[in-house]
């Protein structure tokens, strides 16, 4: 870990709010992507990794999609919420363009007044939370873990623990990692 921090530098972390849900919709320009100023992709030195892999770093706030020559690129995100971080092994088992959205039964439990609106789902669309592109990250044993990598129609939230769970990225930025990786891939949410 060190060795790679030492290589990328210093990450500075984006500052803003964001709530879970598009509270905000009408505010949400057609373009899906409210003005922020996100911090684009890099190609960096990553070492020791395979490539064509997902790797999220928590602590670093960085998504990164290997590449061959040890490089990778490096992509801001937003991740879960203290206690919703779930690190671990997944592979993508599914990809969604403009998915619907539909909160599980523990985010309702858990804050009811937010969520149970929702209970019967959202379509897909610009003000959907899961933005322009979705990964959907399985289990070894092929069941869905309810985890994403997904865009969001507000990024002022990357660089923060804001969502329940799920790893978030600019719908830009997702748009082109969607792009690029197949199912099957492999993703790996190293532990806090």
């Amino acid at each position: 870990m060190k060795r790679r921090l030492l290589i990328l530098g210093a990450v500075s972390a984006v500052a803003g709010c964001a709530g879970p849900l598009p509270d905000t919709v009408q505010l949400v320009p057609i373009t899906g992507e409210m003005p922020f100023d996100v911090p684009p992709a890099r190609i960096v030195p990553f070492l020791g990794y395979s490539p064509y892999e997902i790797h999220v770093f928590p602590e670093e706030f960085a998504l990164y999609w290997t590449l061959p020559g040890e490089q990778a690129r490096r992509y801001l995100v937003g991740i879960g919420q203290p206690g919703r971080y779930i690190g671990g092994t997944y592979h993508v088992g599914d990809k969604r363009e403009w998915p619907s959205w539909t909160p599980t039964r523990a985010m309702i439990a858990r804050e009811p007044d937010l969520y149970k609106p929702y209970a019967a789902g959202m379509p897909g669309g610009p003000g959907n939370p899961l933005g322009a592109r979705a990964l959907y990250l399985y289990r070894s044993n092929g069941t869905d873990s309810y985890l994403r990598i997904h865009g969001t129609p507000n990024p002022r939230g990357l660089g923060q623990r804001i969502s329940n769970g799920c790893v978030r990225m600019a719908n830009s930025q997702v748009i082109d990692l969607y792009n690029e990786v197949p199912l099957g891939t492999r993703v790996v949410l190293h532990p806090l």
